[in-house]
């Protein structure tokens, strides 16, 4: 590049670092302008939460039977709408089909989006502390972002669960790992990250903490299936206690919806749970999951379909695998729930594009993470931002509505339709790949050749502070 040329580069970079600073001064009023025009989106362009409807109308059959025989009447390719969650989660939603259905659906927005604040903060809380004093602001910034992107506005507009069970996970990872950690005072952001990579993973676990972060996950995937990969978060930080108590507290919850409706939770936990197709037709492109995926690539025909899906997963595990590997030797604990969730998403037969709400904590990490500069970083931020800030999905649902019968799938729809598998993917890659000099500005794996605790590795004269 000329002199030419590097001059306007740099002059572009000023200009991109004095708006990033004026909308972070700014952050309190972006918040209010985003939640303001939200409102206004709802009030004018109001939407049928389908899925809320489901909800509120399904509950009470977990008393009087028939929990599974009901269903909400609505239009091709998924005309039918039953509820397919365990019998606890109507345990949970009883108390919403006592209150009228507009005071339902405004109780709702207003705790989902509360939920959405709830993930972004715990999301920073996971991060190493940066000491610019803007953690604030960075959170209330990407909560407004947030609130625009297309899998968080499915979520709103369909009234699903998924903002709020992701608030509860995280707020119980984030949550401190109380006492035994010297050098770590409550809300640094330093909980969590050990002196040695992987082996100080549950270093100074509390048994209160334990019991919280276990209970967030149990509980959770109690109500839906989906979080309980959350569970693999707990094994690959160490976290044995909060582990065993997520087993505890869904099994409890399960057990407690089995004893009020015993023959609803025998059917659903021996017949129900398996069948993927009363949720809706795989190869949709609604299903962003890898199986989805290998559905619309080579056709709906089962026989065709097995040996792509197994050699697409024992390749997307191998990448998952690896991405989970450094972030756990980094001490890397957003970037090990990231991956852990993604992961989650490309393996569960169905995904729907509203299922993907934790590609916002993905973001987070690649704007914030420790190997933010890195290319694939920044890289995938990109398409992240374009996937999901532009809603491709919708455009190609809206397209894939107008064809009579997709078989076999228009490739010019299919490949398109992998854009949250292909998203995921860039992120393992930046998750994985990072040289010695990003992972020692952690301030983990230069601590782990010292012997120091991470927090006084970071003090020395000659560490840099994490950017």
């Amino acid at each position: 590049m000329d002199r030419t040329g590097l001059v306007r580069v740099r002059r572009i970079g000023a200009k991109c670092r004095r708006i990033g600073e004026w909308l972070t001064g700014h952050a309190g009023w972006c918040l209010a302008v985003s939640l303001t025009a939200h409102v206004l989106a709802v009030v004018s362009h109001p939407t049928e939460p389908l899925d809320l409807r489901v909800y509120h109308g399904a509950a009470p059959h977990v008393l009087s039977g028939g929990l599974y025989d009901f269903a909400v009447h609505t239009g091709p390719p998924i005309p039918l709408l039953p509820f397919t969650y365990p019998p606890f989660a109507a345990l949970v939603f009883l108390p919403l089909s006592r209150l009228p259905w507009t005071a339902t659906v405004v109780l709702w927005q207003v705790l989902s989006v509360a939920a959405l604040l709830v993930i972004v903060a715990c999301a920073f809380r996971l991060l190493p502390a940066r000491p610019d004093g803007r953690g604030r602001a960075r959170v209330l910034l990407w909560t407004a972002v947030g609130l625009w992107l297309e899998p968080v506005r499915h979520t709103l507009d369909q009234g699903q669960v998924n903002l709020l069970l992701g608030a509860v996970v995280l707020a119980g990872l984030a949550a401190p790992w109380g006492a035994g950690r010297r050098g770590a005072a409550p809300g640094s952001g330093e909980t969590g990250a050990g002196a040695s990579g992987a082996g100080a993973f549950g270093a100074g676990e509390s048994t209160r903490g334990a019991v919280w972060r276990g209970a967030a996950v149990g509980l959770a995937a109690a109500v839906k299936l989906t979080p309980a990969v959350g569970g693999l978060y707990l094994l690959a930080t160490r976290q044995w206690r909060a582990a065993l108590w997520a087993v505890v507290a869904g099994g409890t919850a399960t057990a407690v919806a089995w004893g009020v409706a015993p023959e609803e939770s025998a059917r659903y936990w021996t017949v129900l749970v398996t069948r993927t197709q009363r949720v809706g037709p795989l190869w949709s492109v609604r299903n962003q999951s890898l199986r989805g995926a290998v559905a619309r690539l080579v056709g709906q025909d089962g026989g065709a379909v097995a040996p792509v899906w197994w050699t697409a997963l024992v390749l997307v595990t191998g990448a998952a695998a690896w991405a989970l590997w450094a972030a756990v030797r980094r001490g890397d604990r957003l970037g090990v729930l990231v991956a852990v969730e993604l992961y989650g998403l490309l393996v569960c037969p169905v995904s729907w594009s509203h299922h993907w709400i934790w590609c916002l904590p993905a973001m987070i990490w690649l704007a914030h993470g420790p190997l933010h500069r890195r290319p694939f970083a920044r890289l995938a931020l990109a398409v992240w931002a374009l996937a999901a800030g532009a809603r491709v999905v919708p455009l190609l649902i809206r397209a894939e509505d107008h064809l009579a019968h997709p078989s076999p799938y228009p490739a010019l729809l299919a490949w398109p339709g992998c854009v949250y598998a292909g998203c995921a993917l860039l992120t393992f890659l930046a998750l994985a790949v990072g040289p010695a000099e990003d992972q020692a500005r952690s301030g983990v794996s230069g601590a782990g050749r010292t012997g120091r605790p991470a927090q006084e590795a970071r003090c020395t004269p000659s560490s840099r502070p994490v950017r």
